[in-house]
């Protein structure tokens, strides 16, 4: 029988759906490792909803960066951040995944839900989308199960799924470190 070498992560959040999302895309990309997720308590230092696509990019990556200075040593540091904003065919919700591994840092992004009008105008008064989607669909603490984008499609499509795809998409990097001019490898 042959050892497997551990993988340590740190999640910038104690949501087991983003948690999830980080096992999942990561137990995927080494199968190889035995995974070993650590959730932190980690601050966005943005709005509790952010409401542009800027202001979730800084989110996430902050909370990476909050990760990698007090989560102690790990292969990898990840940050989660849902946020809101105005696109051309209207508001809608999106995922930003940071992922930092040696010296390099990646970002990367979720598929863009289209927002409910309804839902959208609730957040210009300040509410969270979590709240909102729990009281227009009658769920209680829907952002840790299938999220907003569960709701809207019925379970065809998840929050968890959303944040596995684009974490997988912002590894590309740490998979292909002489394409993107990355000094080494961070996992061997």
């Amino acid at each position: 029988m042959t050892s497997r070498s551990v993988l340590k992560v740190i999640v910038g959040s104690r949501n087991p759906v983003k948690i999830g999302a980080v096992r999942n895309a990561l137990a995927t990309l080494f199968p190889e490792h035995v995974l070993a997720c650590e959730g932190m308590h980690a601050p966005s230092g943005v709005a509790d909803q952010p409401m542009t696509a800027t202001e979730t990019r800084q989110g996430a990556i902050q909370r990476m960066q909050y990760c990698q200075r007090h989560g102690g040593e790990a292969d990898f540091h990840v940050a989660l951040e849902s946020g809101i904003d105005m696109g051309e065919d209207g508001p809608g919700t999106v995922g930003y995944v940071a992922i930092a591994g040696g010296d390099h840092v990646s970002v990367g992004r979720s598929a863009w839900l289209p927002l409910p009008p309804i839902a959208y105008e609730a957040l210009l008064e300040g509410e969270e989308l979590g709240d909102v989607m729990d009281r227009l669909f009658g769920t209680v603490n829907v952002k840790q199960q299938g999220g907003a984008m569960g709701l809207v499609t019925r379970g065809h499509a998840t929050r968890e799924g959303a944040y596995t795809q684009a974490l997988l998409l912002a590894m590309a990097p740490f998979l292909n470190p002489d394409l993107y001019g990355l000094a080494s490898r961070v996992v061997p």
